[in-house]
């Protein structure tokens, strides 16, 4: 899938449309039988069987609308949204917090309600209208199961010195689950200079920065890595194919193992080339069907509340999150310091 251009087709198509106007697109552009996908990886099969694989080819089977999909890190795909600004190319933008959060501060979202929003906790959609989860995630870390007898179960095991240049977490800023290592440990550490303190002792172990956390766990389960960070609907989905892929969550300081909710959100972008299509794809990813599919295929958790599934995959999914306490960051602080957060994370590590 080329990352930095579409096809040629695609972008004469794209230059022969009159201009959009504001609220999404003229009726040319909507008319056009394509739609183009920015996404956080996760959702994606590496062998064309995870949830988006099965999503799009239904969506494209109904109605006779192609999906377009660019994949790479959270802040990737948002800083690619924000250079292509004056001249969109993406219609539908797919993130993990904080960065769905930034996209909107940014201007690169319009206001679109799926179909089915409603049926979406308050803490899963925008406020004002311009994004909503699709698929709730949950964030964790990986270790390799045929090398170690258990998982860790604190932060400070990953200081001792087996775990020396067999330890890698992505890279806070560009990816959402590296983002996602600082936002746990300044909770679970009790403030960011503890949290920097840790991270910068823990860098002695640390291989070095990597942009997409997906490319972490295949070198976990090779054993070319004991530990690494990840999210809980990539990493189970993962471990289908990795055998010797756990998962598992570094306690608090009450010796809790703690996480937060990570959803892959979904919003319109702003003067989307394709936006009727780009609304009948968030309305289609959230429909019955589809939700209910998170689990058994895509190894997540559905986004609407009025959806529970009883499959395999959800049973073991719920019993994974059995006694691990759930926080909810404050997400408009991290997207209004992250910036800085991250500078300082930099500092710390000498990153």
């Amino acid at each position: 899938m080329p990352r930095n251009r579409l096809p040629l087709a695609v972008a004469l198509a794209l230059l022969a449309t009159p201009v959009l106007s504001a609220c999404g697109g003229s009726s040319a552009a909507s008319d056009a039988k394509s739609v183009t996908v920015y996404s956080a990886d996760g959702l994606k099969g590496e062998n064309g069987d995870g949830w988006y694989d099965k999503v799009f080819a239904d969506f494209t089977r109904q109605t006779g609308i192609k999906v377009k999909y660019v994949e790479g890190g959270s802040g990737e795909m948002v800083q690619r949204a924000v250079r292509e600004k004056s001249n969109p190319q993406a219609d539908v933008l797919v993130t993990l917090p904080p960065f769905i959060q930034q996209a909107d501060s940014k201007g690169l979202l319009q206001k679109y309600e799926p179909k089915d929003a409603g049926r979406v906790g308050g803490a899963g959609k925008a406020a004002d209208g311009t994004w909503t989860s699709v698929v709730n995630n949950y964030f964790g870390f990986v270790y390799n199961k045929n090398e170690l007898k258990q998982a860790p179960k604190t932060w400070d095991e990953l200081l001792d010195g087996r775990y020396r240049n067999k330890l890698q977490y992505s890279t806070p800023g560009v990816a959402g689950d590296g983002t996602a290592v600082l936002i746990k440990a300044v909770h679970d550490f009790g403030g960011k200079e503890q949290a920097l303190a840790y991270l910068k002792k823990l860098q002695a172990n640390n291989v070095g920065p990597s942009a997409s956390t997906g490319k972490l766990a295949p070198k976990v389960d090779k054993g070319e890595l004991l530990v690494a960070n990840g999210d809980v609907q990539m990493n189970y989905a993962q471990s289908k194919t990795m055998p010797h892929l756990g998962i598992w969550f570094p306690a608090g300081k009450d010796g809790r193992p703690t996480t937060f909710a990570l959803p892959y959100a979904a919003g319109l972008v702003t003067k989307a080339p394709h936006g009727e299509n780009g609304r009948k794809l968030l309305d289609f990813m959230l429909a019955q069907k589809q939700q209910q599919e998170v689990s058994r295929i895509g190894g997540g958790f559905a986004a609407r509340q009025d959806v529970k599934a009883t499959d395999t995959d959800a049973v073991a999914l719920a019993r994974l999150m059995d006694g691990v306490e759930v926080f909810e960051p404050d997400w408009n602080d991290i997207d209004k310091n992250l910036t800085s957060y991250v500078e300082d994370w930099k500092s710390a590590t000498g990153s």
